[in-house]
């Protein structure tokens, strides 16, 4: 009776949903100040890192949070009848357990796509220096948003709005280095800001000292970009040894054995 109870329970909320009676989006919209609170600091990071400016954020956190109340809900139905102490434990930790996956998930996928993201600073840099010898800073940022990564782009507006609105100091490109928090996403931004404050006459000079340091970054990304190829290629050699190995020794147990039954 209780199983028939449960499915009567999520069919009638299935079609609640579906028709309005009762709205799981409208309930998160009403309390979205105090649940804003439960977004992880590099949530936005992570999702930038593996959607680019295609996926919205707060969208997606959006129902993330609408996906987990659904899941809680459920779960509150099905243990309704027998419902203890222990199994409102269980359902708030399947709750705290869906709720963190995807956000783990977004982050797994930053750590195995890690050098190739953080390569895409030093990269875009090094083309905006090339705009930089015939324009200012600001309008050589404005220039490059067209070809800048996607990841980049809204961070890149953000950074360009907040020195047209008249703040010239270094705060708009920390700002950009806190929201990005890619390798040297700091020092760049620095050196960037420094270059910006720079006389005309002293201009190559700093131009120079800039494009040596980019060049560094991407040595580094190379170098580590093939360090971990030969790692991956080391591991799977091992493997396939091991592999070998194992199954060599299982097939001397074998002839053994069967030369013994003989």
């Amino acid at each position: 009776m209780q199983i028939e109870m449960a499915i009567v329970a999520i069919i009638l909320f299935y079609v609640f949903t579906k028709t309005g009676k009762i709205s799981v989006s409208k309930l998160i919209a009403d309390n979205e100040i105090y649940l804003r609170k439960l977004k992880e600091e590099d949530y936005d990071f992570y999702v930038r890192a593996k959607y680019g400016d295609k996926v919205n954020a707060d969208i997606l956190f959006n129902k993330r949070i609408k996906n987990t109340l659904t899941l809680m809900l459920l779960a509150f139905v099905v243990f309704l009848r027998n419902l203890t102490y222990v199994y409102v434990i269980v359902i708030i930790v399947v709750g705290i357990f869906y709720f963190k996956s995807s956000y783990l998930n977004l982050k797994k996928y930053y750590k195995s796509h890690l050098n190739e993201i953080d390569t895409m600073l030093p990269y875009y840099l090094k083309g905006l220096e090339i705009l930089i010898q015939h324009y200012t800073v600001p309008v050589a940022i404005g220039k490059s948003l067209e070809d800048a990564p996607a990841i980049f782009k809204d961070g890149l507006n953000e950074l360009i709005n907040q020195i047209n609105a008249g703040d010239n100091s270094i705060e708009p490109y920390m700002t950009f280095a806190r929201t990005y928090p890619v390798r040297d996403s700091m020092r760049m931004m620095r050196l960037l800001y420094r270059l910006s404050l720079g006389r005309q006459e002293r201009k190559q000079e700093q131009l120079l000292a800039f494009s040596k340091t980019i060049s560094n970054l991407q040595q580094k990304a190379r170098e580590t970009k093939y360090k971990n190829r030969l790692d991956k290629m080391e591991s799977k050699t091992m493997q396939m040894l091991i592999a070998t190995g194992v199954g060599t020794m299982i097939l001397i147990v074998l002839s053994v054995l069967i030369i013994m039954n003989i």
